[in-house]
């Protein structure tokens, strides 16, 4: 294999474990966007939501948020980000970084609303912040959900390396000393 190929390929151990550490943050910000509900079963929103519970939602949320960013900056000081597929990598984390970042406000907002929902007396302030609430917490969720979504492309990005390493693998081990070129029409060698 060539130098300048080699140089392009992230070592599969190092690949392999990076799509497991993603694939699992991939399902934990999944996860939480689907377990995290603020509407009942009949969709509509409780009539005292919980502030402990939605703030614990933010709270969750901005650890989800610190665990993405930390795993993309581990990941931009390694060497990996210098050949194609890191790159490619990089760029996907960076989006579920930024995109993370977003949701703990938005659960943030929805807390603050259900918290000033029990002291509203008027009527279109309470629809007002009803409405915002399932605004932010729906807003919160895409956040999680497009963060996860940005993880998996990342992982697929890897997997797709870790395939073209395979179909590389068997066409370098047949590479070996250049085989002596035919014999001209006259006998000679050229």
């Amino acid at each position: 294999m060539t130098p300048d190929v080699q140089r392009d390929l992230i070592p599969s151990d190092d690949a392999l474990h990076l799509i497991g550490t993603l694939n699992a943050m991939k399902d934990k910000l999944l996860n939480a966007a689907e377990q995290w509900q603020l509407l009942d079963e009949n969709g509509d929103v409780p009539a005292t939501p919980s502030y402990p519970v939605l703030l614990q939602h933010a709270a969750d949320a901005q650890t989800l948020s610190h665990d993405v960013l930390r795993l993309t900056a581990d990941f931009a000081r390694s060497p990996h980000p210098t050949t194609r597929a890191g790159s490619t990598v990089l760029r996907h984390l960076a989006t579920a970084a930024t995109i993370s970042s977003h949701a703990a406000p938005h659960f943030t907002e929805t807390a603050q609303c259900a918290l000033a929902l029990p002291r509203s007396a008027n009527p279109t302030d309470r629809h007002y912040l009803k409405n915002r609430m399932v605004i932010d917490h729906a807003s919160a969720r895409a956040f999680l959900r497009r963060s996860s979504e940005s993880l998996r492309d990342a992982a697929k990005e890897l997997d797709d390396h870790l395939a073209f390493q395979r179909f590389l693998a068997p066409l370098t081990r047949q590479e070996g000393p250049p085989l002596p070129l035919p014999p001209t029409p006259d006998g000679r060698r050229r």
